[in-house]
């Protein structure tokens, strides 16, 4: 009864927390900092997913609306946003949208203009994304852990996706006959690419100070999913750019041994559960059935979850072994200068094992020189884990292509997205390759010194600008304070606060999205870019980390004072109206071919369809009156209904819109390939000028010769038959005179 009684006392004199019963009856509000980086991460993995590889035209315009969309409301708010301080970002935006300005331009000289109005859409949304960065850069820069929180989700989500194709191919890729990972993007650079922007945001969260230390343990595990990811993608160009962004965050952030702890432990049993991996033929091998995947998806799945378990409690020992006892500064620094040390005997190391290998260092330099450049090297890379130790490539092959593209315009190129259709007049294949796998040599191809001009400008401005939010503009100074006898006045350091670390980390990602766009070609993939420009915006427009990043809360207020002034109202107005005039562009062509997919489906309806057809494909070339699909669907059309002159006249058509793309002049050559096969000869030699190597045409041209000399042989044997048949009757004359 006493301990009863005792507890019933205690419950009775025990004070009760204020409000307590509000707090039953209606649970605490989440921060509005959670709800928005989970937002964030929503949208992010969402357009990841959605958008795929960029190339599906429905998914990918309606991700580009999205972007227009949402860019202009952003822009819209920031502009009305009044505040003291100064517009951060406005050259870099300016830039970036004088780029979009010139490939809307090279549709006037395009050879192929649809495409052109394509890679406008996308650069205009790319605008958008850029230009939402610096709006909540400048609306809510103190959310900047929101924003690498939904960084590293997003990342990590899309990275786990790409696995479940590989631990579940029942349900996630029941069709897959490739080994590379390469789902949600069907490209497995763009996977890679994704596991390694995804790793650097990794790195802050382990390494941070603040926060707490069971999400910061959070980590380790994502690293080592990140890991087997970009492994199992078998992507070299990622594996480039994770060096390049851990070198970059490591050389800037002065937390480099809790980074390193982070990295170390997370790549070693990444790397652990790859080497498992390589080691079964059913995840390596091409074309495996569907039951022996599954098998080994399953194996690899409880290696992965192994793996996640024992990085959780690594990086839960390691919280709280710093939380006991934290490393001394004189440790801190060691730590850091053995790091750096190490970085830099990579390359040291390198060099020793080439010295040391058959070849010798330069032999061995000019091999890889020779496979990575010359466009005619044999070297053999498999698709296979055997590639990530091989330095061959085809891309030598595609950017000698966009010089010579280059060098036949060299001022203003194809035209924004032409090197697909120009790149038929040089290549020594067969193959159809839409990009020329990396930034600079896409753009020369495209865009001719006027692209690189202004990309170069781009880069210029917005190095500036973040490495004003960064300080790096203050890295002389401290290597100036570390020389003897300080050489002038030395400004004091910045010191690195949280939000500066964080800004970064931000900058270190979009370096290893801006190295991995140099060897590779990964604009057109929403789910890769649309990160780093988020992240680019945000450094641009953030301004010097010194000054007080803007808090959300006064933002009301803010817009309130913004709306009393006419030309904050009158320039979030024309900021909206852009939008909305890029979403409308966007939508065209796709409006456009689904008008001409309703075209072909009523024309299989039979003479009644016929009419709806010819109207539905006269909307979608008045949709899209710079693509020649279109008037191939016409021509299609008027030929099902016997009107050959009107399809002659759209094919027509099609060849004076498009003069220099090879298939203009291959669809009107076989249309008149029975009826008139001499002209039609004549239009192949056109066509393979343009593609001297398109299977297609060589095929009609020969197929040309033949009608015609089918025709002259037919031709020569009724003259024949007539000099024959006139010889005869001439003989029996004869003997008819005969006595």
């Amino acid at each position: 009864m006493l301990p009863t009684a005792l507890s019933s006392v205690a419950v009775r004199h025990s004070p009760r927390p204020p409000g307590w019963a509000r707090a039953l009856r209606r649970p605490p509000r989440p921060p509005a900092q959670l709800l928005f980086g989970l937002a964030l991460t929503a949208v992010l993995t969402a357009i990841g997913l959605r958008a795929g590889g960029g190339l599906s035209p429905s998914p990918t315009t309606k991700v580009e609306i999205a972007l227009d969309l949402a860019g202009g409301v952003l822009g819209a708010l920031a502009i009305l946003a009044a505040s003291e301080r100064r517009f951060w970002g406005g050259a870099t935006l300016v830039a970036f949208a004088l780029l979009a300005l010139l490939c809307a331009v090279s549709i006037t000289w395009a050879v192929q203009p649809s495409d052109a109005w394509l890679e406008t859409n996308r650069t205009v949304a790319y605008v958008a994304v850029l230009g939402a960065g610096i709006a909540l850069a400048r609306l809510a820069g103190d959310w900047w852990r929101a924003l690498l929180g939904a960084l590293l989700a997003s990342a990590t989500l899309i990275s786990t996706w790409a696995l479940l194709s590989k631990i579940f191919p029942g349900a996630f890729a029941a069709d897959e006959v490739y080994a590379r990972l390469r789902e949600p993007y069907d490209y497995w650079n763009a996977v890679g690419l994704t596991a390694a922007m995804g790793v650097i945001p990794a790195l802050w969260l382990g390494a941070r100070r603040h926060g707490h230390g069971a999400i910061s343990a959070l980590a380790y595990p994502i690293t080592g999913v990140l890991i087997v990811t970009l492994m199992l993608a078998y992507s070299r160009g990622a594996l480039l750019a994770l060096a390049l962004g851990c070198a970059t965050w490591f050389l800037l952030v002065p937390l480099r041994l809790r980074g390193a702890a982070v990295l170390a432990a997370g790549a070693t049993g990444g790397l652990l559960v790859t080497a498992w991996a390589f080691s079964k033929d059913t995840l390596t091998t091409d074309r495996v059935p569907l039951d022996a995947r599954i098998t080994a998806g399953r194996e690899l799945g409880i290696a992965v979850l192994a793996m996640v378990i024992v990085l959780l409690a690594v990086g839960l020992a390691a919280g709280f072994a710093a939380a006991r006892r934290a490393p001394s500064p004189t440790v801190r620094r060691r730590a850091g200068g053995t790091i750096l040390t190490a970085l830099g005997l990579v390359p040291v190391i390198a060099v020793v094992a080439l010295a040391l290998s058959d070849k010798g260092l330069s032999g061995s330099v000019s091999s890889a020189w020779k496979s990575l450049t010359d466009p005619n090297d044999k070297t053999q890379v498999s698709n296979d884990p055997s590639r990530l130790t091989k330095v061959g490539s085809v891309r030598a092959k595609y950017w000698n292509e966009s010089y010579k593209i280059f060098a036949t315009s060299p001022w203003k190129g194809a035209g924004a997205g032409g090197y697909a259709t120009a790149r038929a007049r040089f290549r020594q294949d067969s193959l159809a390759v839409r990009h020329a796998h990396g930034y600079v040599v896409q753009t020369g191809a495209d865009l001719g010194v006027a692209g690189l001009t202004v990309s170069l400008i781009l880069l210029v401005a917005w190095l500036g600008a973040a490495g004003r939010t960064v300080g790096l503009r203050a890295l002389p100074a401290a290597l100036r304070r570390r020389l003897p006898g300080r050489l002038g006045a030395v400004p004091p350091p910045r010191p690195w606060t949280a939000e500066r670390v964080a800004l970064a980390t931000l900058f270190a990602l979009v370096v290893s999205f801006g190295v991995h766009s140099t060897v590779d070609w990964t604009w057109y993939v929403p789910g890769t870019v649309v990160p780093a420009l988020l992240a680019a915006g945000w450094l641009a427009g953030r301004g010097p980390s010194n000054e007080q990043p803007a808090r959300p809360e006064g933002t009301w207020a803010a817009l309130r004072a913004g709306a009393r002034s006419p030309w904050r109202v009158g320039a979030a107005a024309l900021a909206a109206a852009f939008a909305l005039a890029a979403a409308w562009s966007a939508w065209q062509p796709l409006r456009s071919i689904n008008a001409g997919n309703e075209a072909l489906a009523a024309l299989g309806e039979g003479a009644k369809g016929r009419d709806r057809a010819l109207e539905l494909a006269r909307e979608a070339r008045d949709r899209n009156p710079l693509s020649v699909d279109p008037l191939f669907e016409l021509a299609a059309i008027e030929s099902a209904a016997g009107r050959r002159d009107e399809a002659r006249e759209a094919l027509e058509d099609a060849v004076r819109l498009q003069p220099s793309n090879p298939a203009t002049w291959l669809r009107l050559a076989e249309f008149e390939l029975t009826s008139d096969p001499q002209r039609a000869l004549r239009l192949l030699k056109a066509a393979l000028h343009l593609d001297p190597h398109s299977p297609t045409g060589t095929r009609a041209y020969l197929e040309a010769r033949r009608i015609l000399l089918a025709r002259a042989q037919a031709a020569a044997d009724r003259r024949a038959a007539q000099r024959g048949g006139a010889a005869g009757r001439a003989m029996r004359q004869q003997g008819e005179r005969r006595p």
